[in-house]
């Protein structure tokens, strides 16, 4: 298929499958989500993804809608049914239930699951982000990958509508994150990137910069940063699973970052192989 789609065991294409209306996805957003990418019909650290997964199921304490194998197997089968071997996005997301509206948790109500996957090209690294900043007013409990993302929506929008690609969230003088990307600065040859706490969702990508600058030998340093010391960074990196790593050239109207290409550039192939060899044919 050029693209699919599942809802608790209904498979087809995307335009053919359907969730039904009183789905608590629809009318309270009550539900988790995550997305991985495919090549070659092969999904992109799904354990990662995964573990994040659950325990956002968790912390909102939903009953997982099938064990981990069985979703694994699941997930995999789907790809596997894909026509092309190009890059695709996958998505999964899970509810507390299908049940009539009512705030309360519904008793005996069974998780539902709902996945696709379409093609989705991987942007390019060598064309810089522009950058809008935004006071960061969502909730907290961003650690969640939940399905409440009308503030980051809301966010992107004003980005477009300036011309820009991402936005820079921040409480106060403190950086979060972004709109649908994590945030991290080059400083003097050392990775910086915020702290995995409950403003921001622990981003994979990030995760794994973390363990490839590691093996590269890569000082980094966990720890909050300020919207002075990112306009200061040597470069600024949008991290994300359908990105992976784009530096950043400009904040707000004034040029940022480009002090470091050679460290943002090395990290960038570091990763983009790590990627072509996990889903190598």
């Amino acid at each position: 298929m050029k693209d699919i789609a599942y809802y608790n065991g209904k498979i087809g294409r995307i335009d053919e499958v359907q969730a039904p209306i009183t789905d608590r996805g629809f009318y309270f957003g009550d539900g988790v989500y995550d997305a991985a990418m495919v090549n070659n019909k092969k999904i992109f650290e799904l354990e990662d993804h995964l573990d994040r997964f659950y325990n956002s199921l968790k912390l909102l304490r939903i009953e997982p809608p099938m064990q981990r194998d069985e979703l694994t197997k699941t997930l995999n089968e789907l790809v596997s049914q894909l026509d092309s071997d190009a890059p695709h996005m996958l998505y999964w997301q899970s509810t507390r239930a299908v049940a009539h509206r009512m705030h309360a948790f519904p008793k005996g109500g069974k998780a539902s699951l709902m996945a696709f996957s379409e093609p989705c090209g991987l942007d390019r690294q060598d064309h810089p982000y522009k950058l809008i900043s935004v006071e960061d007013t969502r909730f907290l409990h961003c650690n969640i990958k939940t399905l409440n993302l009308i503030p980051n929506c809301m966010a992107m929008q004003q980005a477009v509508e300036a011309g820009c690609d991402e936005v820079v969230f921040h409480r106060g003088d403190r950086v979060t994150e972004g709109a649908h990307s994590g945030l991290a600065i080059l400083k003097d040859g050392v990775f910086c990137t915020p702290p995995a706490d409950n403003l921001i969702l622990p981003s994979i990508t990030r995760k794994h910069f973390l363990t490839l600058c590691d093996k590269l030998g890569v000082p980094t340093r966990i720890a909050p940063f300020t919207v002075d010391e990112l306009k200061n960074a040597d470069e600024v990196m949008i991290l994300s699973t359908g990105t992976h790593c784009v530096g950043a050239c400009e904040l707000d109207g004034k040029p940022l970052g480009g002090k470091d290409p050679a460290l943002l550039d090395k990290l960038q192939k570091a990763y983009q192989q790590w990627f072509n060899e996990e889903t190598a044919k």
